[in-house]
């Protein structure tokens, strides 16, 4: 039997409109219109709350080799959502139910219910199952536990820190007893940094001193990095590295756009005999339920704290999406749409 609780005709999504030539612009992008689906038998209808914006999506926006075939040109802008059941033909969702699924840059989408896990908001909010109990706190885990593989005394650095991913690093980290130093940009999320999230230093990699603030903060070296950035800040931070230090290679934004990244440290890698392994989270489904039964244990009782930036709208999605990419953003970025 049909329930539904939406009456609307039409709804709204966004589209890959061109590839970018360099930096992402606003014309990379196209504004729909649309009707809204009509559902079939074992289909579900969602109203998304929020979608997710993260650094992953500008490398789908090029048509290269990767790990993921790139974002077909004229589809919806792929990504996280969170959002509501307004209308289902599958027994497994009721109208009403919270669910986490892909649904791109869209206000409303149709499921078969394979990709959507239900999700419980007593204590944990909606927004957070696209951060620290989602995707980016999973990454966070994954590269930290499986990779990094902390053990207590030991000093990690975690570079774009305030961020959805680099924030929950750090914060496991002191858990398991290290020593977590951040790597962020501007003395406002540097503060944020070690005053909110509990590190134990915090580096400004705009700072015109940044070598030597790292070597200060870092007086023991360095066992493990959980790096997001690339360029510069990674290759200081190589310098810094002990022997036998671990290395999870989770982004590299600073080279997104097609800017060269030279590392002069690259000798630190045979030297010191370190480990380096770049990894998709994606790839690592089994260990997710036990990644996200820490992590949500963590939120809901406040032991995890997070952050977010919310832009307000479907047609708001483009520009906050630009801005995520020049570092814009303190903590997770979402578009909120209800």
């Amino acid at each position: 039997m049909t329930t539904t609780t939406t009456t609307t005709t039409t709804t709204r999504q966004i589209v890959l409109a061109s590839r970018p030539a360099g930096n992402v612009t606003a014309d990379n992008f196209r504004l729909e219109e649309v009707a809204v689906p009509v559902i079939t038998d074992g289909q579900v209808l969602i109203r998304n709350h929020y979608l997710s914006l993260d650094p992953y999506m500008r490398g789908r926006m090029e048509d290269s080799k990767s790990y993921a075939e790139p974002q077909a040109l004229g589809t919806v802008m792929i990504g996280g959502t969170v959002g509501e059941i307004v209308e289902s033909k599958n027994p497994k969702f009721a109208v009403g139910d919270k669910v986490v699924g892909g649904s791109g840059w869209a206000e409303m989408t149709v499921s078969d219910g394979q990709a959507l896990r239900k999700v419980d908001t007593t204590h944990i909010p909606l927004s957070a199952y696209l951060g620290s109990v989602g995707m980016p706190g999973m990454t966070a885990w994954l590269g930290l536990t499986q990779i990094m593989q902390p053990k207590a005394g030991e000093t990690i650095v975690v570079s774009a820190a305030s961020g959805a991913v680099g924030s929950v690093v750090g914060q496991l980290a002191k858990l398991r007893g290290c020593r977590a130093v951040g790597i962020a940009g501007g003395p406002e999320k540097c503060a944020y940094v070690v005053k909110e999230l509990g590190f134990d230093a915090c580096v400004d990699y705009k700072s015109p001193s940044f070598a030597a603030d790292l070597a200060a903060a870092t007086p023991d070296g360095i066992d493990a990095i959980f790096e997001n950035v690339g360029g510069v800040v990674f290759d200081t931070a190589l310098a810094r590295m002990n022997a036998f230090g671990r290395i999870a290679v989770c982004g590299l934004i600073a080279g997104y756009n097609g800017e060269p990244m030279v590392l002069n440290n690259v000798r630190m890698i045979l030297t010191m005999r370190l480990t380096i392994r770049g990894f998709i989270v994606s790839e690592h489904i089994d260990l997710w339920p036990e990644g996200l039964k820490e992590l949500g244990m963590l939120v809901a009782t406040g032991k995890l704290k997070f952050r977010e930036s919310i832009a307000e709208g479907l047609a708001a999605a483009p520009e906050a999406f630009m801005g995520l990419l020049k570092g814009k953003n303190f903590g997770k970025q979402l578009v909120k749409l209800i």
